[in-house]
């Protein structure tokens, strides 16, 4: 059975401001991730259509991550590993699938919806009620609670304690959720799959806390940086993003990505959106 996870995200946003806001943090969190030659290496960036959701943004992406791993993972994984990341973006609607180019049993899955509302949409994305059943809600609070790791503590990252010069917004306080406004909330259906016998409960255990805590991180990050961000156009951050590019795969080649890599052949890859309604086997969007 596969495990579906519902994390709710709110913020003190609008679904409009997010979207800037998102594009920049994920373009500047993808270039401080990337050192020592691991990070994010972008492979396509380019405009997709869909019949249903109309016109979006396909992004391609491998994600360099073996010594990140936990030491059982580093064991069976070679130091080619990567994760392929591919996500269709129809904003305020996203498809985003991980796949693995060593495991081709590991499959990620998840779809995303942004509203103007404090997470109180019970089935927003449309869940079958197989799915429903089985659908574990996990609302994350960008405020209050803890990053599981030390190392990943900013405290000019912490919402509360930043106050947005511009907007006035911040710092948060217990029940913001609650009171303050605006108020957003991105839910984020999950479904993994690691279908090895003898590994599927403990990878399938580690991918959605990995998922959780980039999740958490991510969401106080596009938040604490509001100032940095507000008043883009979504042109002004797609250039932003095309130069961060740039700069990540610039760091990655110089540090032996390229010679590191497997053939791309390697990857269980798709080149439309993913239609199935159960997985088979996204380090986004991050998204």
């Amino acid at each position: 059975m596969v495990l579906t996870k519902e994390f709710r995200i709110c913020m003190p946003l609008t679904v409009e401001e997010y979207q800037i806001g998102q594009l920049y943090m994920i373009a500047r969190h993808s270039l401080e991730q990337s050192g020592d030659g691991e990070g994010v290496e972008v492979v396509d960036n380019s405009p997709c259509e869909d019949p249903e959701h109309g016109k979006g943004q396909y992004t391609e992406k491998r994600i360099h991550l073996s010594s990140r791993l936990p030491f059982w993972a580093q064991a069976i994984c070679p130091r080619v590993f990567y994760i392929t990341e591919k996500s269709w973006n129809y904003y305020p609607f996203t498809i985003t699938e991980y796949t693995c180019s060593f495991i081709p049993k590991l499959n990620i899955f998840i779809k995303t919806k942004y509203e103007n509302n404090n997470g109180s949409s019970d089935n927003c994305i449309g869940l079958t009620e197989a799915e429903l059943k089985t659908r574990i809600i996990d609302e994350l609070d960008i405020g209050f609670d803890e990053l599981s790791s030390a190392k990943h503590y900013k405290r000019e990252e912490d919402p509360k304690f930043f106050k947005s010069e511009k907007t006035g917004r911040g710092p948060l306080i217990e029940g913001w959720r609650e009171n303050d406004t605006p108020i957003m909330c991105s839910y984020k259906v999950v479904q993994a799959s690691f279908e090895v016998w003898g590994f599927q409960t403990r990878v399938e255990d580690f991918i959605q806390r990995s998922i959780r805590d980039i999740l958490l991180l991510g969401h106080r990050q596009a938040f604490t940086w509001l100032d940095e961000w507000l008043g883009m156009t979504l042109e002004d951050v797609r250039e932003y993003e095309k130069q961060k590019q740039a700069e990540t795969n610039e760091k990655l080649k110089n540090n032996g990505v390229e010679d590191e890599t497997v053939p791309v052949d390697v990857v269980n890859g798709i080149t439309s959106p993913p239609t199935k309604e159960v997985i088979t086997v996204n380090a986004d969007e991050i998204d």
